[in-house]
């Protein structure tokens, strides 16, 4: 029996019950995560390697990175993936705890109800994310940083810090916030087509 749960906790996943959830999963798990895993590697893997700053010290170096990263893009691109995921997670691991076809979910309305606070969910948590990229990296990476190191080093308040590739990192972060749009936009359009197959269901009876 708990292969069966398996087997349809993995179909739901693949195969929502709507075409542009479908196209949203194919564009979710392909194209966004293939663009972060090997391209933002590529951009972001050696950027700490290469953050220098006048005097060029390692203590020094170090200590501004952390400020100018608070966090790493990479880990939180990451997490906002593995955030997105999971209200549809739970909603399919539900239908297939119920035994719920996935052609099913739009012809009972709770199933469809539930399906789409999932949806609105992830509308939420994306835009939750835009808002927090915004704040931590803003929309441009500028090629110098000014860090204040008055903690780390008594002589000098600020000191400036080069941003290596700066131009490569802000068409990159400029693409995680397309990317982002396109998803609450197919998430909304999911809602407008499950509406829409709703009336169109309802007219038929």
């Amino acid at each position: 029996m708990s292969l069966n749960y398996i087997k349809n906790f993995y179909e739901g996943c693949l195969r929502p019950p709507t075409v542009i959830g479908q196209f949203h999963t194919l564009f979710f798990g392909s194209v966004r995560m293939f663009f972060l895993g090997v391209l933002g590697f590529a951009v972001y893997g050696n950027e700490a390697l290469h953050f220098s700053c006048d005097p060029d010290s390692r203590e020094l170096n170090l200590f501004c990175y952390n400020q100018f990263r608070p966090i790493t893009p990479q880990v939180f691109w990451a997490l906002q993936l593995v955030t997105v995921l999971v209200p549809g997670a739970v909603f399919h691991l539900y239908a297939a705890c119920k035994n719920i076809d996935q052609e099913d979910i739009l012809d009972r309305p709770i199933y469809t109800v539930f399906y789409i606070i999932s949806v609105l969910l992830r509308i939420i948590l994306e835009v939750v994310a835009f808002w927090l990229q915004s704040h931590l990296f803003g929309f441009q990476v500028h090629p110098l940083y000014m860090c204040d190191a008055s903690a780390l080093e008594k002589a000098y308040n600020f000191t400036k810090c080069m941003v290596p590739e700066h131009f490569e990192k802000t068409i990159f972060l400029s693409a995680m916030y397309i990317f982002t749009v396109i998803t609450v936009v197919l998430c909304i359009a999911e809602i407008f087509e499950i509406l829409c197959r709703r009336l169109g269901y309802l007219n038929s009876q």
